[in-house]
């Protein structure tokens, strides 16, 4: 059973009663009268040949509330697009595959970009936006539930737990964080989110000061966690990034947008395992070394744009309170795991920790060297302002690669 505490300044919806997955459902087939519910599933083409994603699927297709399923898809040729037409078509919702990489929307992805409108990288980021921007031009979905395609552990629970919140209309909730135990096969896992992120933002509190923005961000149990789900107009205004900093600038514009009473977290699965990323302690271009630096730039571009100014010499203190904080948070989660009967290794976790604390002296560097950087994508309610019929061009994007290639 979980706890009851609400820590922090965000709304806590804990899973105390272990209510039946089939009660959640029903009510959510009522809720989906009132307010269609949707669905978005950014996916590499590679994820459907692996284990998790045909486990999503089955599961998928026992969900009864779903009235809308939107499905981006990278790096996919065209035999591959039709390959992935034939995988979902076991969908009995209403679904759509945005073939990123297709002709159709990579030539409506460069009218935006001659505008300077398009996401700069490829990447989940844009991935996601490009969803983001099919729901509201499809008008289809009123609340919406967003998760990975690489969920081993895949149940539909989670995905009833995850939109419930924005679902029910008794609730005034605008967004929703999805969160959980990172334990799987006997260990502890969740490297970022444990040995950099909760360290790293405490040692901004000691350096920069307590302030609304990071209580705010402090009080998520799980930040890095890719499960969110939220309201159809959430997504007219937000700016999202299109690097590893997704899920902290997602959390970053909640909290520029909207009063901390219209978020929330809640606890959507027991045991929660997918794909693993590499350390690359020798590569800081790739996997966990990639994101560390991603994420600690979107955090001090957060602080700046909030008058916080930020020095080398803050950097080396910032630095150095972060190291000592974070060997700290080692010594806890191995004795936690000592009493749960779980295994950490100790000497991983510090090698872990000592690359996080070079990474973030470089993305102190690199936020100095560019700052005129501008890695967030415009918000839609720009794009329309630019270019008013994008949203019928997108439609007719998806529908035209639809139509040509889901019979053949």
């Amino acid at each position: 059973m979980g706890d009851f505490h609400q820590n922090g300044i965000i709304t806590t919806l804990h899973n105390l009663s272990r209510r039946p997955l089939e009660e959640l459902e029903s009510e959510l087939v009522d809720f989906s009268k009132k307010r269609p519910l949707g669905l978005i599933l950014p996916s590499l083409y590679s994820e459907l040949e692996g284990q998790a994603m045909p486990l999503i699927i089955s599961e998928l297709e026992k969900v009864p509330y779903l009235n809308q399923i939107v499905i981006g898809l990278d790096r996919a040729d065209e035999q591959q697009y039709r390959d992935a037409l034939k995988f979902f078509s076991k969908l009995p919702q209403e679904h759509r595959v945005l073939w990123n990489d297709g002709p159709r929307l990579k030539a409506l992805d460069k009218k935006l970009q001659d505008l300077d409108l398009a996401p700069k990288e490829m990447g989940k980021g844009r991935n996601v936006w490009y969803c983001m921007g099919y729901i509201l031009a499809s008008n289809k979905a009123e609340s919406v539930a967003l998760h990975d395609c690489d969920i081993v552990t895949y149940n539909r629970e989670l995905l009833a737990r995850l939109i419930y919140p924005v679902a029910n209309p008794l609730f005034n909730y605008e967004f929703c964080k999805g969160y959980y135990a990172r334990v799987a096969d006997g260990k502890i896992n969740g490297r970022v989110s444990r040995l950099l992120v909760s360290p790293l933002l405490r040692a901004l509190k000691k350096t920069v000061g307590h302030t609304d923005y990071l209580n705010y961000m402090d009080s998520y149990r799980y930040p890095l966690a890719g499960e969110f789900s939220f309201r159809r107009d959430v997504l007219n205004d937000i700016r999202i990034p299109s690097d590893w900093g997704l899920e902290i600038g997602v959390l970053s514009e909640m909290y520029r947008n909207y009063a901390n009473n219209r978020l929330c977290q809640v606890d959507i699965a027991d045991t929660y395992d997918h794909k693993h990323q590499k350390l690359s302690l020798n590569n800081d271009t790739d996997g966990l070394s990639k994101m560390s630096i991603d994420i600690a730039k979107a955090l001090y571009r957060k602080l700046a744009t909030q008058g916080e100014v930020f020095s080398q010499e803050a950097f080396r203190s910032l630095k150095a309170t972060y190291y000592r904080m974070a060997l700290d948070v080692i010594e806890t989660c191995h004795n936690d795991a000592i009493m749960n009967g779980l295994t950490l290794d100790v000497h991983e976790e510090e090698q872990a920790v000592e690359m996080f604390a070079e990474n973030i002296m470089k993305a102190g560097e690199l936020f100095f060297n560019c700052p005129m950087e501008r890695p967030f994508i415009p918000s839609w309610n720009r794009v329309v302002s630019a270019v008013p019929d994008i949203f019928e061009q997108l439609v007719q994007a998806v529908e035209e690669d639809h139509k040509e290639f889901s019979n053949s």
